[in-house]
């Protein structure tokens, strides 16, 4: 390889060799690029509540939402690396996370650990059905490496939904 071709390979854009074809590379990047701007929203949100907890089930509440914290922000980078992977690109700031997330922010001065934990089953719920969509979209293209984490993904988000759930309802004395 001469001088100018090795420049030109250097200074080339972001890419990463692949056996999908450059359809699918474009299509998956953008679905788990999206998914990453939700995950971390949600991250955010489950960090903001488990900071601004208060009520008679505070440590019990607070420790579930440290570790769904965790949980999320460990999907986080294996979502980013998937996608570069690919040969995609993916998020570059927080205004990047915004424009793209489908979840809402929660800014309020003040909100119940009920509410919490019932805004958070609603997210996660929502979350589920962007992975299970997802994952549709990596079946399409032959994408069984993207699939399977997602398989896995939807597990741990169907789990955080339970235990918010149940944690949220009131005891009716029922076993």
């Amino acid at each position: 390889m001469d001088i100018e071709a090795i420049k030109k390979r250097r200074l080339a854009p972001l890419g990463t060799p692949t056996a999908l074809p450059s359809n699918a590379v474009a299509d998956i990047a953008a679905a788990l690029t999206t998914l990453l701007a939700d995950v971390f929203t949600l991250y955010i949100k489950t960090k903001n509540f488990h900071w601004h907890l208060s009520g008679p089930h505070f440590r019990d509440y607070h420790l579930m939402l440290d570790e769904q914290g965790d949980q999320l922000f460990a999907m986080t980078d294996d979502i980013a690396e998937r996608v570069r992977k690919l040969g995609g690109v993916t998020l570059r700031s927080i205004g990047h996370i915004a424009r793209l997330s489908r979840l809402d922010d929660n800014d309020a001065d003040f909100v119940t650990a009920q509410d919490m934990l019932a805004e958070l089953c609603s997210d996660n719920v929502a979350l589920a059905g962007f992975l299970r969509a997802t994952h549709a979209l990596c079946d399409e293209h032959g994408d069984v490496a993207s699939a399977s984490l997602i398989e896995n993904w939807i597990d741990e988000t169907e789990r955080r939904t339970w235990f918010l759930y149940e944690s949220g309802r009131r005891d009716e004395g029922r076993g």
